[in-house]
């Protein structure tokens, strides 16, 4: 589940990076992308551990 709120928040994250490229309408600051990447790592990270300790079993 982890994985899919990391691709979730990735893909907000290129919508708005685009939006802000080619539109000049990006929806989030500077802050607002730092914290949008913050969470996407923070998942991506938790669903890796997830994967590895089932693994293990």
């Amino acid at each position: 589940m982890p994985l899919w709120g990391a691709l979730v928040l990735f893909v907000v994250f290129a919508v708005n990076v685009g939006l802000g490229s080619f539109a000049n309408a990006s929806f989030l600051g500077d802050v607002g992308e730092m914290l949008l990447l913050l969470a996407v790592a923070v998942l991506f990270v938790v669903a890796i551990l997830q994967k590895e300790a089932a693994s293990k079993k």
